[in-house]
């Protein structure tokens, strides 16, 4: 056992201020994945800062009909949220999706957000890992890797990042609000997690000792015709192989909108700009998803054993657009 500090934070201000005093310091919300990684010893806090009774639960719509959703919030009230559930469905099934009743009545949106990867190299601290040791190398690589990443990785990394909620959250272009010592800050979700590249160890855009307050997501008409699909190996609770948030809006057969963003298939959120390009303005019939989905995924980079992602995500997305296009024809 690793001995830690613990401090209750009662006020943003105060988290912030401890946060920024102890490099070692972690925020501590649900604590559903921070604690598992503690076990582990891939994470070895020094001092956990207590934010759950900080004022940040609340879920609101701002005056332009866009959300506001309080960083301690937690999944199962954001889910169960009527006004979210009819405005942004996709975002409710995403956190439907992403956790037992149990995980989600513990787990934050904030810590949602922060939640580390789940390759299994990663969380063995015996094995090495660029993510958790710089330079260490990268073994899933040429080891076990049918659950990563085909898209925008690298050879330092190829592991996937684990968060449901985020990819819905990446097809509404939703904004990201933290606080830190010199002031308050904000990042897009599209730039909030960091490309892999050479340094996977650095996971997103917060500044040191920052604290997440809380997440807007901007008004979209779009939005109320969305849905997200997750694949996983079994039915019950388990991460995505494979998952899409999409959002359609149809006229006379001619795509006006469309949201796209995929999950399992990178390190990151993976916005999905080149199917929309080639989506907007054209048919909404099945063999245009499909191409726009196969645009999309001309760039995939499939290792050895996860290259079933690539048909996976091209029927995926296809069946997801071809079901809201129906849906809108009705």
């Amino acid at each position: 056992m690793r001995e830690f500090g613990y401090e209750r934070a009662l006020d943003v201000s105060g988290a912030v201020a401890l946060l920024a005093e102890d490099p070692g310091a972690r925020p501590l919300g649900g604590g559903t994945n921070l604690v598992d990684l503690m076990k582990t010893g891939v994470e070895r806090p020094t001092l956990l800062v207590d934010v759950q009774e900080l004022p940040l639960g609340d879920i609101a719509f701002t005056p332009d009909g866009g959300l506001r959703v309080g960083a301690t919030v937690t999944n199962s009230d954001l889910a169960a949220h009527a006004e979210v559930r009819r405005h942004y469905p996709a975002l409710a099934q995403a956190v439907l999706a992403g956790a037992s009743g149990q995980l989600r009545n513990m787990a934050t949106v904030g810590g949602n957000l922060l939640q580390r990867t789940r390759c299994g190299y990663f969380g063995d601290i015996s094995k090495p890992c660029n993510k958790r040791t710089p330079g260490s190398g990268c073994p899933a690589r040429a080891g076990e890797h049918h659950n990563h990443a085909i898209l925008g990785a690298s050879e330092h990394c190829v592991a996937t990042h684990p968060s449901d909620m985020a990819v819905a959250l990446a097809a509404f272009d939703a904004v990201i609000s933290y606080e830190t010592s010199d002031g308050p800050g904000e990042s897009a979700v599209a730039d909030f997690y960091l490309p892999v590249g050479e340094t996977p160890h650095l996971e997103t855009a917060l500044p040191p000792g920052a604290l997440i307050t809380g997440v807007t997501v901007p008004p979209a008409a779009v939005a109320a015709r969305s849905r997200y699909r997750k694949v996983r190996e079994r039915a019950s609770f388990a991460f995505a192989i494979g998952s899409v948030a999409a959002a359609l809006d149809v006229q006379d057969g001619v795509v006006r909108e469309v949201r796209l963003a995929l999950g399992a298939v990178a390190s990151r959120p993976w916005r999905a700009r080149t199917a929309e390009r080639a989506l907007t303005g054209g048919p909404a019939d099945a063999e245009a998803f499909a191409a726009a989905a196969d645009a999309e995924l001309a760039a995939a980079e499939p290792l050895a054993d996860n290259g079933y992602k690539v048909t996976l995500m091209r029927n995926l997305v296809t069946a997801v657009l071809t079901e809201l296009a129906e849906e809108a024809a009705r």
